[in-house]
């Protein structure tokens, strides 16, 4: 079994748990009463600046890196994210692999960063985008490898009406024929293969071609230098989205500032 294949087995217990507990129609009512959240599309959507925008990750560890961040901290990390140029934030909510949390998702959107808010899990039912909408999330990560072309529509059309954004996340050219074919908008090419886990900007490289002008692209994982984020401006990628790079720094205001471009005393290196 794979690790995504094991993610996905978790994962439907940990929903079928949850809508027990929290049932649809109480999200529903929620959702209701709650008033549209910032347009991540928009906010990630490069078209002034000669960079890539910032999609600054919220996370603790990983099943192939182990912990990344000894003294996590989620609420200051998102402060620390927003106050230096990340143009969005995204929130890992998966707690057995990840070390992830709703609840860091909740508390990050109570702040009122005013920046949108991505929900990054591996979501497989509408009930897990009600849950990321009522969270506070403007955004919610869709995975093509885990998903059958009709779940991916189906996914598509619910995140429009609960009004969030859905980043649709790739690996290969036939995932971005079937992204496209849904409907996609906003897609991640996830330089991580989420088989192996194994990292290389190169799939960005690759993959650019495929990815028309009028799709709002970003490139996910792998990126740890400012020469990685030149590299991805020159393809004409939209925003970056990094966890590791961040979390892992000695100095997360500095690191923000460099990738999100607003360090200009920074010299570019490798």
């Amino acid at each position: 079994m794979t690790i995504l294949a094991d993610i996905l087995v978790r994962k439907r217990e940990e929903v079928a748990s949850a809508s027990q507990s929290l049932p649809a129609l109480t999200l529903e009512q929620e959702v209701a009463a709650t008033p549209p959240p910032p347009d991540f599309r928009a906010a990630v959507r490069n078209q002034v600046y000669p960079c890539p925008r910032l999609i600054a990750e919220v996370k603790q560890r990983s099943p192939s890196k182990g912990i990344l961040c000894a003294d996590f901290n989620p609420l200051k990390l998102a402060e620390a994210y927003a106050a230096n140029g990340a143009a969005a934030i995204s929130v890992l909510t998966d707690e057995h692999f990840f070390g992830g949390s709703l609840d860091h998702l909740s508390a990050i959107a109570g702040l009122e960063l005013m920046i949108p808010l991505l929900r990054k899990d591996f979501i497989f039912d509408r009930y897990q985008l009600l849950q990321a909408r009522a969270a506070g999330a403007s955004a919610a990560l869709l995975i093509v490898a885990m998903l059958v072309p009709a779940q991916l529509a189906d996914l598509l059309s619910a995140a429009a009406e609960l009004q969030i954004t859905a980043l649709v996340e790739v690996h290969t050219a036939s995932e971005i024929d079937v992204a496209l074919s849904a409907g996609a908008d906003v897609i991640g090419i996830n330089n991580r293969n989420l088989h192996t886990f194994e990292t290389s900007l190169d799939v960005t490289v690759a993959l650019r071609p495929y990815v028309p002008p009028k799709i709002c692209l970003v490139s996910e994982s792998g990126i740890q230098t400012r020469a990685d984020i030149q590299t991805l401006a020159a393809l004409t990628v939209d925003a970056v989205l990094i966890g590791e790079g961040l979390v892992t720094s000695g100095d997360v205001c500095s690191k923000v500032r460099e990738f999100a471009q607003m360090d200009s005393s920074k010299e570019e290196t490798g």
